[in-house]
């Protein structure tokens, strides 16, 4: 079959199998408008739970349960001017944070007051559930204020002995952050957005990948389609090129949703780049995945001889997106690697990253992203032009 006609069969069947999945539309609406509708929402409940968080946890008034707090009557004063306020401790304190009736608890030494004035390290001891983080801002707020009272006794102790407190300092050691304002700003919605993106755009044709193969064959409609003399790759090229432009069309929508709804939230557009420039390069990440998505679908749903049987695999490809940020929250790695961006799911989510912190991916690691990308691509096309190559497809279940 020459090229020009290998082109025109390849057209026929894109038209035909668009023509069949536009005449869904309520599956049509499900499949293009769920996930952008997402975005508007999470970045909303993002800023709208931040603020509560604040609000509740920073700005108003801590109630501490406190066993011993007649001990350190100036320590409980030291706290509640920093809206600390001390409360007497429940006998079953321990047991009521175990129960998270109580977030924490301090308590102090019975020998507090006696270590104290006799000059030597008094004891404390912070209750708390770390495996809880309801209570990781209660916490620090906590720690913050102790250390901060600590240190000023220390300095008054020196002082009262004509020392100066620097000596008790030999090192001045401080910490700049090298970090973006817009990185740090951003730190948790660069953190979900590469795994939502990568996840959307790899099964993004989900549907219709698997409706045109293993729908049609339990429909028994693609067994008089494998009898026309159409070339098998064009028949497969057609049937993939359908949904990724269904794919296309929801990761345009979805990257159109988080720009508008990045404006949305206070001070959102400057935590991360959502420029035009950006959400094209973002597209140009997402396409190749997108190719490699609907390739291996097509494969899957080609050996598979039910759509519920083809469904099925969408419980383990939804967690292939996941598995480089467990990955990576168990051995991080430097993204300076060239090697990580020729691993499928890790590559994506580091340009992801890159793209919204507002830093340049350098031009090696764009070649090795996009060849590794659609070298996988093309591995994955032409298992499945041999799969429907094989007479076995044809047989209805």
């Amino acid at each position: 079959m020459s090229r020009i006609s290998f082109l025109h069969a390849m057209w026929i069947v894109l038209r035909k199998e668009l023509r069949d999945f536009t005449r869904d539309r309520r599956t049509l609406m499900l499949s293009l408008f769920i996930a952008p509708l997402m975005y508007p929402l999470m970045f909303l409940g993002a800023d709208k739970l931040a603020t509560m968080r604040r609000e509740t946890q920073l700005d108003k008034p801590l109630q501490l349960p406190v066993a011993g707090m007649e001990q350190a009557p100036n320590l409980m004063a030291h706290l509640a001017s920093l809206g600390i306020i001390a409360k007497a401790a429940p006998q079953d304190i321990e047991a009521r944070i175990r129960a998270q009736q109580e977030d924490l608890a301090l308590i102090v030494d019975e020998h507090f007051a006696e270590d104290w004035r006799a000059g030597r390290p008094a004891g404390l001891q912070l209750l708390t559930d770390t495996t809880r983080r309801t209570a990781d801002v209660s916490v620090a707020r906590v720690r913050a204020a102790l250390d901060g009272y600590s240190r000023s006794v220390a300095s008054l102790r020196l002082l009262a002995r004509g020392i100066n407190p620097a000596v008790a300092a030999p090192l001045n050691t401080g910490t700049r952050d090298l970090a973006t304002v817009e990185a740090k700003r951003g730190a948790l919605l660069t953190a979900l957005l590469p795994l939502i993106l990568v996840m959307f755009a790899f099964i993004g044709g989900a549907h219709l990948a698997m409706d045109t193969t293993a729908g049609e064959r339990e429909r028994q409609s693609l067994e008089p389609l494998l009898t026309t003399p159409v070339a098998r790759g064009a028949l497969v090229s057609g049937k993939m090129l359908s949904a990724v432009l269904l794919g296309a069309t929801s990761i345009l929508l979805i990257l159109l949703s988080f720009k508008i709804s990045a404006g949305l939230v206070r001070n959102a557009s400057m935590s991360m780049d959502v420029s035009f420039a950006a959400m094209g390069k973002l597209l140009l990440v997402l396409l190749p995945l997108l190719l490699i998505g609907t390739a291996l679908l097509t494969l899957l749903a080609a050996a598979a001889k039910s759509m519920k049987e083809a469904q099925s695999h969408l419980v383990w490809l939804m967690m292939l997106p996941m598995l480089p940020v467990f990955a990576l929250s168990v051995y991080p790695v430097k993204d300076t690697l060239l090697w990580l961006y020729a691993a499928p799911f890790l590559s994506q989510s580091q340009m992801i990253q890159k793209i919204t912190r507002g830093e340049a991916a350098t031009p090696e690691q764009w070649m090795v992203y996009l060849l590794s990308s659609l070298a996988l691509a093309a591995l994955l096309w032409l298992a499945a032009v041999w799969r429907y190559r094989q007479e076995k497809l044809a047989i209805s279940a």
